[in-house]
């Protein structure tokens, strides 16, 4: 008695697979995207849509100041040095500062004033609402009205000593965030 095997149908069928995972990757990201579990005060205003969805990977500067009331020291945030990656790994931008800028590989950027913030649990930097400056450069940045920075992870000032000894030392400290970039709909 022989053994019977199926007909192998890898090829059609690793097609079909690879077809479905490319119509995948270019689905727009907005329909996975939804504000209704932050808070409020970051949620962008109805009348837009996301128009790109990053995940920023980088580390943040705080520099060792005198405070404003010249009662000790503190830990100041100076600005971000991140990449912004799409949501398969590959980066797509930058977000550096001061002033923060968020730029697009294509040549565009964009500066941005804060709206909010919003807790996002300890040990790491609060959501953030902003809105958008007219954007410089033809691409992706093209129209952005706000960014959203959510799912945080790190980034918070640092927990070493800030003394008359440290002041003007800069520490980096790393981060990770999702930036939401919104247009008007």
């Amino acid at each position: 008695m022989h053994a019977t095997t199926a007909p192998r149908h890898t090829a059609p069928s690793l097609t079909v697979l690879c077809a479905a995972l490319l119509v995948a990757a270019c689905a727009p990201m907005s329909a996975r995207y939804s504000q209704e579990q932050l808070p409020n005060a970051v949620k962008v205003p109805d009348g837009h849509q996301v128009a790109m969805q990053t995940v920023g990977v980088g580390k943040i500067a705080y520099e060792c100041r005198a405070k404003k009331d010249m009662t000790g020291h503190e830990w100041v945030f100076v600005g971000p040095d991140a990449a912004l990656n799409d949501r398969s790994g590959m980066q797509v931008g930058t977000y550096v500062g001061p002033p923060a800028t968020w730029a697009n590989l294509d040549g565009s950027k964009v500066t941005a004033t804060q709206v909010a913030v919003a807790p996002a649990g300890a040990g790491n930097i609060p959501y953030q609402l902003v809105k958008a400056n007219p954007a410089t450069g033809s691409g992706a940045m093209q129209g952005v009205s706000y960014i959203q920075r959510v799912a945080t992870r790190g980034g918070v000032a640092p927990s070493s000593p800030c003394g008359m000894e440290s002041v003007g030392t800069k520490q980096w400290v790393p981060y990770q965030a999702d930036y939401i970039f919104w247009k008007s709909a």
